[in-house]
C-alpha cells in the first residue's frame, strides 16, 4: 500500500463494488480518491450494482498510480497509466491493466457533472493518444 491510499482525515469512507472510495466536498462539488484493485472490471463489479449496462458517470481527475482502461459503447477503447489526466464521459466500461491497484483522484458534481464540467454527453470520437 502507497502513502496515496492511507487514510483521509475528515472523508466519507465506502467500500462499494470492489472500490474504495474517500470523499471530501469542497462547494458544489466533491474531490474522491478512488482505488480500484488489480481485476477489477466495471462490468462485473458494478453492473450487478447500478442495473445499467454501462457506467453512466462521468469521471475527471488525475491518475496518480497504475493504468485503467476504457472503452465506450460507441467501441472506442482508451488506456491511461499513471501519470495521467483523464476525463471520461458517461457510458463506458472499464477494467485495472496490470497487478498494481490504480488509485484516481477525481472531482465531481454527482449527476451534474457533465454540465458543471462542460463535457459532452455520451462519448462519440475516439481520439488522442491514449486511443488503442
Amino acid at each position: 500500500m502507497s502513502t496515496l491510499e492511507d487514510p483521509i482525515e475528515g472523508a466519507t469512507h465506502t467500500e462499494i463494488g470492489g472500490l474504495v472510495v474517500d470523499e471530501v466536498p469542497v462547494g458544489e462539488s466533491r474531490v474522491k480518491r478512488v482505488v480500484y484493485p488489480p481485476g477489477w472490471v466495471w462490468s462485473e463489479a458494478m453492473k450487478p450494482i447500478t442495473g445499467t449496462d454501462s457506467c453512466r458517470h462521468a469521471h475527471v481527475g488525475f491518475l496518480a498510480q497504475g493504468s485503467l482502461a476504457v472503452r465506450f459503447t460507441d467501441g472506442c477503447e482508451i488506456v491511461h497509466s499513471a501519470p495521467d489526466t483523464i476525463a471520461v464521459e458517461p457510458g463506458h466500461d472499464a477494467w485495472v491493466v496490470g497487478d498494481e491497484r490504480v488509485v484516481l483522484l477525481q472531482v465531481d458534481a454527482g449527476p451534474q457533472t457533465v454540465e458543471r464540467l462542460g463535457l459532452q454527453g455520451l462519448h462519440h470520437v475516439c481520439t488522442g493518444s491514449h486511443a488503442v
